[in-house]
């Protein structure tokens, strides 16, 4: 694997986080599980016949699929694929049972009835889909998993630069059209300060970390 050109946390300046997307888990239509709960005891029933979708190793989906079986103490097989896209459709043609989408994407597919939704990766019900519960909610507990976007600046950006992009930034995330915009994919608009963001950054690090070790993640 090639080295990165760059490591994160020393070459650049954090700014704010922008903009996060919890995870949606679908199913097949026909699937029989209607509930975590019942898809968490059907794993359990038969360790290793069941499977997951992702849109490759490594990627968001795999990575929640992992921290979903740590949690849940399940053994489900992983299928990566090249591309969410082609993911989901074997999802929702029954050729796999489930998959962690990001919300803004799978949700269109729940809403067109191609998938079903489970549970939403988010610490509360999304406003975009109420009626579908929390993995909190569902009996699974610590799998709070969130796509996410952030602004960071080269490392040494002076601080009145990064104060001032902050503040615009900010302001622009506050405006109702654009909350509402994010909203109905499923997104949460945030804006915060630095600070935020690099506590945000150093706690997302060791959480996946410890996924990623812990499941053998490699990248291929």
């Amino acid at each position: 694997m090639a080295k990165m050109p760059f490591r994160t946390p020393d070459d650049f300046a954090p700014v704010s986080l922008l903009v996060i997307v919890p995870e949606l888990l679908v199913v097949t239509p026909s699937f029989p599980a209607k509930t975590v709960r019942e898809l968490v005891a059907m794993a359990k029933a038969e360790p290793g016949k069941l499977s997951y979708g992702s849109s490759g190793n490594g990627s968001a989906q795999h990575l929640a699929a992992e921290l979903f079986k740590m949690r849940t103490g399940t053994d489900i097989q992983h299928v990566p694929y090249k591309g969410g896209a082609l993911a989901v459709a074997d999802v929702a043609a029954g050729h796999v049972p489930f998959y962690f989408g990001n919300m803004s994407s799978a949700l269109s597919q729940a809403r067109a009835g191609r998938v079903r939704a489970l549970a939403v990766t988010s610490p509360q019900r999304s406003p975009a889909a109420p009626e579908v519960p929390t993995m909190a909610e569902s009996g699974v507990a610590g799998c709070e998993i969130s796509e996410w976007n952030a602004l960071l600046a080269p490392a040494g950006t002076p601080p009145a630069v990064i104060e001032r992009l902050q503040a615009e930034v900010a302001k622009i995330l506050r405006q109702d059209d654009i909350k509402a915009k994010f909203a109905d994919l499923g997104a949460q608009t945030i804006g915060s300060t630095p600070a935020e963001l690099a506590a945000f950054l150093r706690a997302e690090q060791a959480k996946w970390a410890e996924v990623v070790q812990a499941a053998g993640i490699r990248i291929e």
